[in-house]
C-alpha cells in the first residue's frame, strides 16, 4: 500500500510523480530575483505619508521641514499629485482593489490611507522627510468594526454585482417541525496578510513605455489596470514578477499604490523604487474582513438534518461594497432539503477588504462546522458519523450532482490515522497529567475553479523543451507542475524542461488565486504540447529518431501557441488579454465540482493556566488527480497550519475609538511558530474525476478551511466550553 503521508509521498492511483521543485535550489541559495531585486539606473526612492485619522478631511500640510532636507526630490499630495484615470473597482469588473482614489481629494476614508508620497535620492532621506511633514486634520467620528455605532448595513444581494442569496425548500416550516434544534452565533476577526516579501513597486519609464517590477499574482491584470489608470496603450506596459514571496490574495489585485508610483516616476522623469513598511502593508493592501454569523439547524431524532438558516454579516469600507459571500459553500455542504441564507454588508470607516486564502470558506465554514458539532452532540451521535449520515451527492440548492465527492472516504482515512476510535466522547474525560485533552474534527471543501489561459511551448531536436506562460508560482510549486505537464506529454525528463512564468511579455495565464492554476494553466500548456505532437503525426519520436524527424521537417525547433477556456465560455481568452479574471461557464447547467477533505485536531489545555497547545493535526483530502504528491502535501500541510493559526493566533486588534490597527507589525501580529505546530499528517485520498479540466481540483486553499472549527470543537471536548468567537485565547477560556 502506498504511503501518502511520507515527506516525499509515493504516488498512489491517479497521481503524478513526486518531483522536487525545479526552482528549489535557487530559492534556498538566494539566487532567485524577486521584484525589488531588479536593478534600475539612477532610481529615486519613495516613502508614503499615511493618514493618522480614519474619517474626516485634510485642512492642509506643512512641508517646510521635509522639503528643506538635502536629497528630497519632490513631495506629492492631493494638491499636486499626477492625475490618474479611474481603473474601476475590482468587484465591479475593474482592476483596482478599491474605487476610491486616496490622492484624489482632501477626504480621508480610513486610517493609514495614502495622503502623500515623498521622493528622495535615498530611502532613508525619504523616510526621514515623511516623518517631518505636519498634517492639519479636521477629524470625524469613525466607525471601526461590525458592532460600532454609525455603521450602515445593506443586503449584499442589492449592492454586490451578481450575488444571490441561496435558498431551497421551506425553511420556516421545516424549522417549526424540527425535533432537534440549535441556534447559535459565531464571529471571526479581521486578519491581515504578513508575507515575507513586502509590498513593493518599481516603475521605470523609457519614453512612453513603462516597466513595472511588482510582486503580483496576475501580471496581465496589473498591466492593463495601470495602462487604464495612466491612459497609455497596454502594449506599452510590461510587468515583471518571476517569483512572489508570499501572496495568497494580497497580491492578486492592483492596489492604488501601483498607479501612484508609476505616475510619480513619469512626473519626475526617473525610475522610482517603493517598498511599503510592515505597518503600511496593513492598509496599502487588502485583508480578511471580520464576519458575524447566525446559524439555525434543525434535525430529526435520527440525526438527519432538515433545516439550515445561515445569515452572515461582513465588514467593508464606506467606498466599496466588497462581498465575501460564503453561504454558497455552507448551503451545499450537507443533505439539508430546506435552506435559507442572507449575506449582509456592513459599511465602516476602514479600507476595503479583499481576498485572503479561501476568502468565503474560512469564516463561513467555521460557523457551519461548529454548529454541526453542536447538533451532533445534541442528537447523541458521534461527530464523524453525523457528517456521514448527512452526506450528499447533489446540491440541495440547485439539485445538480457533484462531479465527484469523496468526503466519507476522507473521514474514514483521517479518523483511522488519527485514532478517533480511542476518543472518549464524554466532555472533559481525557487528560494527560495536568493537561485536558480534546479531539475535534471538521469537514473542508473548496470549489474546483478554472479560468481561461494561454501558453507557448517549444521543442528542440535534442529533446529539450520550453514552456512560456504568464501564470505565477506564489510558493505553491506551479513552476514544477507546468514543467511536469510538458515532461509527461513529451515523455522527457523534467530536467529537460525550462519553465518561464511571471512576465506580461509571455502569453497570459490565470490569476494565481482560487486554487485554479494547475487546472487552468495546465490545460493551456497541455493543449500547446498536443499541437506540437500533432506536427509529428500525433506520435512524438524520441532520442535520435526525434533529431531525424526535425531534420526531415527542415526546422530547428517546433513551437506552438494554444488557448484554453472552460467549456462553453464565450469571450474568455479575449477578456484574459484585457486583464480580466474571466472564468466559469456560460452554460445554464455548469458542472458542480468541489474538492473535499476531513480534518482532525488534538488539543491540550492546561487545567489551571488554560494554555492551549495543538500537538497533532491530521487531514485527508480528495482533489481529483494529484499532479505532484510532494507539492500537494506541502500545500495542504501549510493550509492546516494556517487553519490552526486562524483558530488560536490571528486577529488584527482595532482601536474602536480611532478605527486604527494596533498590532500592525509582524512582531505583535501573532502567527504560529515551530513550537506551536508539532505533528502534521497529510493523507492524499485517490480520486478520479473526468469531468474537471486535467482531472484536477485545486488544493492550495482546501487545507485551511474548517481547521479553525476542528480546533474549536476539540476545545469543547476538552473543556466543555463552546468558544464561538475566534481566535480562541486564554482569556476566553478563563472567562
Amino acid at each position: 500500500m502506498a504511503d501518502y503521508t511520507a515527506p516525499v509521498p509515493v504516488p498512489g492511483k491517479n497521481m503524478g510523480k513526486a518531483d522536487a521543485r525545479i526552482e528549489g535550489r535557487e530559492k534556498v541559495t538566494g539566487a532567485t530575483q524577486y521584484a525589488s531585486d531588479f536593478p534600475v539606473s539612477n532610481p529615486a526612492f519613495a516613502y508614503l505619508v499615511t493618514s493618522a485619522i480614519a474619517n474626516g478631511k485634510i485642512r492642509g500640510f506643512d512641508l517646510k521641514a521635509a522639503k528643506a532636507m538635502p536629497g528630497v526630490v519632490e513631495i506629492f499630495t492631493h494638491e499636486n499629485a499626477p492625475k490618474r484615470e479611474d481603473a474601476g473597482f475590482f468587484a465591479e469588473g475593474g482592476y483596482v482593489t478599491t474605487g476610491f482614489d486616496p490622492l484624489g481629494s482632501a477626504e480621508v476614508k480610513f486610517a493609514g490611507q495614502i495622503i502623500g508620497v515623498v521622493v528622495a535620492e535615498t530611502y532613508e532621506v525619504a523616510r526621514d522627510a515623511a516623518h517631518r511633514i505636519v498634517v492639519d486634520y479636521a477629524p470625524g467620528d469613525p466607525s471601526a468594526s461590525l458592532e460600532s455605532r454609525g455603521t450602515e448595513t445593506v443586503d449584499a444581494a442589492k449592492v454586490a454585482k451578481g450575488w444571490k442569496d441561496k435558498t431551497a425548500g421551506d425553511f420556516d416550516k421545516a424549522w417549526d417541525s424540527a425535533e432537534v434544534k440549535i441556534e447559535a452565533g459565531y464571529t471571526t476577526p479581521t486578519q491581515h496578510h504578513n508575507p515575507i516579501e513586502l509590498f513593493t513597486t518599481t516603475a521605470v519609464w523609457h519614453g512612453d513605455e513603462l516597466t513595472i517590477y511588482e510582486p503580483s499574482q496576475f501580471v496581465w491584470g496589473l498591466k492593463n489596470g495601470v495602462a487604464k489608470q495612466l491612459d497609455v496603450d497596454p502594449a506599452k506596459v510590461t510587468v515583471i514578477a518571476p517569483f512572489v514571496g508570499g501572496a495568497f490574495g494580497s497580491k492578486g489585485m492592483m492596489t492604488p499604490r501601483t498607479g501612484i508610483i508609476a505616475a510619480v516616476a513619469r512626473a519626475i522623469h526617473r525610475p522610482v523604487k517603493f517598498v511599503a513598511t510592515r505597518t503600511q502593508g496593513f492598509t496599502v493592501s487588502t485583508y480578511r474582513a471580520e464576519t458575524r454569523h447566525a446559524i439555525k439547524l434543525g434535525a430529526d431524532k435520527s440525526g438527519k438534518l432538515t433545516a439550515l438558516s445561515h445569515d452572515g454579516w461582513e465588514l467593508t469600507s464606506r467606498t466599496d461594497d466588497y462581498k465575501v459571500g460564503g453561504t454558497e459553500a455552507t448551503t451545499q455542504m450537507y443533505a439539508i432539503p430546506n435552506v435559507t441564507s442572507k449575506v449582509h454588508i456592513v459599511r465602516a470607516d476602514r479600507s476595503t477588504p479583499g481576498f485572503m486564502r479561501s476568502p468565503p470558506e474560512v469564516p463561513y465554514m467555521f460557523a457551519l462546522e461548529c454548529a454541526i458539532d453542536e447538533m451532533a452532540e445534541k442528537c447523541g451521535i458521534d461527530p464523524v458519523e453525523f457528517r456521514q449520515i448527512n452526506d450528499t451527492m447533489k446540491s440541495p440548492v440547485s439539485g445538480d450532482r457533484f462531479t465527484s465527492r469523496h468526503l466519507v472516504e476522507c473521514f474514514d482515512a483521517a479518523s483511522e490515522a488519527f485514532g478517533w476510535s480511542k476518543r472518549n466522547p464524554k466532555v472533559g474525560s481525557m487528560r494527560n497529567g495536568d493537561w485536558l485533552v480534546g479531539y475535534g474534527c471538521a469537514s473542508t471543501c473548496y470549489p474546483a475553479n478554472t479560468m481561461p489561459a494561454t501558453a507557448r511551448v517549444r521543442l528542440s531536436p535534442d529533446g529539450h523543451a520550453r514552456v512560456q506562460i504568464a501564470a505565477h508560482d506564489v510558493g505553491t510549486g506551479a513552476t514544477t507542475i507546468m514543467g511536469q505537464v510538458v515532461a509527461e506529454a513529451f515523455d522527457i525528463p523534467l530536467s529537460q524542461v525550462n519553465v518561464e512564468m511571471g512576465d506580461s511579455r509571455l502569453p497570459p495565464g490565470p490569476v494565481a488565486g482560487g486554487s485554479m492554476t494547475t487546472a487552468s494553466a495546465g490545460s493551456a500548456v497541455k493543449a500547446a504540447c498536443d499541437k506540437v505532437i500533432a506536427k509529428f503525426g500525433n506520435r512524438l519520436p524520441t532520442g535520435d529518431a526525434l533529431a531525424a524527424a526535425f531534420k526531415k521537417m527542415n526546422t530547428g525547433v517546433v513551437e506552438e501557441y494554444a488557448e484554453w477556456a472552460p467549456p462553453k465560455t464565450s469571450g474568455g481568452v479575449a477578456k484574459l488579454y484585457e486583464g480580466h479574471m474571466a472564468g466559469g461557464s456560460d452554460s445554464p447547467t455548469p458542472i458542480l465540482a468541489y474538492a473535499y477533505g476531513a480534518e482532525f485536531v488534538e488539543v491540550h489545555i492546561h487545567s489551571r493556566t488554560k494554555e492551549i497547545r495543538v500537538p497533532r493535526i491530521t487531514g485527508a483530502f480528495a482533489g481529483g488527480r494529484i499532479m505532484n504528491p510532494r507539492t500537494a502535501r506541502s500545500q495542504l500541510m501549510g493550509g492546516l497550519i494556517w487553519g490552526v493559526s486562524s483558530a488560536l493566533h490571528e486577529a488584527t486588534e482595532i482601536d474602536e475609538k480611532r478605527a486604527r490597527y494596533v498590532n500592525d507589525n509582524i512582531a505583535e501580529y501573532l502567527i504560529p511558530v515551530n513550537a506551536d505546530i508539532r505533528s502534521v499528517e497529510v493523507i492524499l485520498v485517490p480520486e478520479v474525476d473526468d469531468q474537471v479540466p486535467m482531472g484536477a481540483k485545486g488544493l492550495g486553499e482546501l487545507g485551511n478551511v474548517g481547521t479553525n472549527a476542528a480546533v474549536a470543537n476539540a476545545v469543547y471536548h476538552a473543556t466543555g466550553q463552546r468558544i464561538r468567537e475566534l481566535p480562541i485565547t486564554i482569556d476566553k477560556l478563563i472567562a
